[in-house]
């Protein structure tokens, strides 16, 4: 038996670009941002960062498209996938993409009763620390070893 799963959770680098297939069926296309961090032997905090294509179909994506912005929060899960084309010049070229299975978003940006009363904040706006629902912070210390997994 094989298994192929992807499961990623980061910021959108690009906005969604909507399209519709020959068929009529939508796909959407867009860019994830992934940080590790950790800290190395000496002591220094390190961040290494990954850079994820994905593709959403059907009524996915057109959610994607609706409500997806870049640097917006979003939990992808899906399947990886390589697909190759040949270019203008003959060259055959290769793209891995994490075709998604689910979505979620992430947190809503809330209005205060200030905006309220005045006008509803864009999509595009920046959000406010104030705005932003409240998330635990969660800081890993130091690398997890294997020797340590009690299992």
């Amino acid at each position: 038996m094989n298994l192929n799963k992807a499961f990623v959770l980061g910021n959108l680098t690009r906005d969604p670009e909507l399209r519709q297939t020959p068929t009529g069926q939508n796909v959407a296309s867009f860019g994830v941002a992934t940080n590790r961090m950790w800290t190395d032997p000496a002591g220094n905090k390190q961040t290494q960062t990954e850079f994820h294509n994905v593709v959403v179909w059907g009524r996915l994506a057109e959610i994607a498209s609706q409500y997806l912005a870049k640097g917006r929060l979003v939990f992808i899960e899906g399947r990886i996938s390589t697909r190759s084309w040949q270019d203008q010049q003959g060259q055959k070229k290769y793209r891995t993409e994490i075709v998604a299975e689910n979505m979620q978003l992430g947190p809503r940006f809330q209005s205060t009763s200030n905006q309220a009363a005045t006008a509803a904040p864009r999509e595009s706006d920046p959000p406010s620390n104030s705005d932003r629902e409240a998330l635990p912070e969660v800081q890993l210390d130091e690398e997890i070893k294997v020797e340590n997994i009690p299992f």
